[in-house]
């Protein structure tokens, strides 16, 4: 695949899923991220020029290797992003979910349903 045809990729094509806040219908309030806003938006930044120097070493035609070296780290970048987030939604929404006693049971399946997809990668 190309850097063209890499760009074109639609989020169907690689098997995104819609948002849980979406699928599930949860509200737009505060979530257990929201102190750490900042800090995962830079994270993510970091992550995306990850990607985007991957682009530019296959457009280089780098050692395939090289390459290889380079996804391993922006695929560990962005575990340790998902993980960080598990842990968040374990401390404010599972954890809320228990304190009021409602829901425990759906915020509990929900995680453990991350948790899943999270071990498949």
């Amino acid at each position: 695949m190309t850097t063209t045809e890499a760009d074109q990729v639609t989020p169907e094509a690689v098997g995104a899923v819609e948002p849980a806040d979406h699928a599930h219908g949860h509200d737009h309030g505060v979530h257990g991220y929201h102190k750490q806003k900042d800090e995962h938006l830079k994270r993510l930044r970091r992550i995306e020029g990850q990607i985007r120097g991957l682009q530019r070493m296959v457009d280089e035609d780098v050692y395939c290797i090289d390459i290889l070296t380079q996804v391993s780290a922006s695929t560990k970048a962005l575990q340790s992003f998902a993980l960080q987030l598990l842990e968040e939604h374990l401390r404010h929404c599972v954890a809320d979910a228990a304190a009021t006693g409602t829901g425990i049971d759906e915020k509990v399946e929900e995680a453990t349903k991350a948790i899943a997809r999270m071990m498949r990668t």
